[in-house]
């Protein structure tokens, strides 16, 4: 078995980020006000069939205040659970973060990282949304010291499937973005759903050499939670037979045979998503937190006597 961080079977980006710098960089989520072009019509419109983004950041994350306050509120917020935690990471999360011309993402980058205690920025994006001039700032930005993560929402590796749910674009796409960061020497993560209409178990298995191949740094897995109001759930409402529904035991069994599957070095940032139980119609996992399943997901992983990297034929 691969020596992975903290002890565990499988390489945590918790874990990297303490092994680099020495200790732990909390994420504080902020909301710059951007959109995307999956909205505004200059790729489609609607957005994505399975997005509400108010189901998916912290209430302290609102564009009516300012970015400082955003981060002050998070401070205060994680302090709580992480009172040991100095150093923070300003998350732009909502919608597309670089979806701006660059003087506007300059002037909000620089206003996050003007706070004493950010040390960096995580840029959640579309692989559509960047070009050269954008990631030659942004590494300028990380040949100065700070920390730059860009995360692409890649959600699938099947062309199929990006088409259905309204993505706007293919995995050529994203593998091109992924590959145009990684060439800056920037760190690259990549987020995934697991349970998109159409995707078998089998898929979600055989695409994991596809992830693996990529050069990311770390990728986020989600299972697919269907948001009250959007078009997943009319979709699911009416053809619930093109939906892989997995208990959390399931679930957990196919995280472990994804994690499997997946070269050992790459980070796992994240392996089930939480949506405040609002926001949703169901909740077939009860109200079990993160935390919560990450330690089953460690039990899991010790009963099965498996790690990630076990059945990858790629390594680096």
């Amino acid at each position: 078995m691969f020596d992975f961080p903290e002890g565990k079977r499988y390489n945590t980006s918790a874990g990297r980020y303490h092994r680099i710098y020495g200790e732990r960089l909390q994420k504080l989520v902020i909301d710059a006000g951007f959109t995307c072009p999956n909205r505004d019509g200059t790729v489609g419109s609607g957005g994505c069939s399975y997005c509400d983004n108010a189901a998916f950041h912290p209430g302290y994350s609102t564009p009516g205040k300012s970015l400082l306050q955003q981060i002050d509120e998070g401070i205060w917020f994680h302090r709580r659970r992480y009172p040991k935690v100095n150093h923070y990471l300003a998350y732009f999360q909502s919608y597309s973060n670089t979806y701006a011309p660059l003087e506007r993402l300059r002037v909000l980058y620089e206003e996050a990282l003007s706070h004493p205690s950010v040390v960096g920025l995580v840029i959640g994006t579309r692989p559509d949304c960047v070009d050269e001039e954008k990631l030659d700032y942004l590494a300028r930005m990380a040949s100065e010291g700070k920390v730059i993560v860009v995360e692409y929402g890649i959600e699938s590796c099947y062309d199929e499937t990006l088409k259905r749910i309204n993505r706007g674009h293919d995995f050529e796409c994203a593998r091109k973005a992924v590959e145009m960061t990684v060439r800056r020497g920037l760190d690259v993560g990549g987020h995934f759903i697991l349970g998109l209409p159409g995707e078998s178990r089998r898929m979600l298995l055989d695409q994991c050499s596809a992830i693996s191949a990529m050069p990311l740094t770390s990728v986020k897995f989600h299972q697919l939670q269907i948001v009250k109001g959007t078009r997943m759930e009319r979709e699911y409402s009416d053809h619930p037979e093109d939906f892989l529904r997995l208990g959390l035991e399931d679930y957990l069994d196919l995280v472990i045979d994804i994690l499997e599957r997946l070269r050992p070095d790459l980070c796992i940032e994240r392996v089930a998503g939480e949506v405040p139980p609002r926001f949703v119609s169901e909740t077939p996992w009860g109200l079990i937190r993160n935390d919560g399943i990450l330690r089953l997901l460690d039990r899991r992983l010790e009963e099965r006597d498996t790690f990630q990297g076990k059945l990858c034929d790629i390594r680096e």
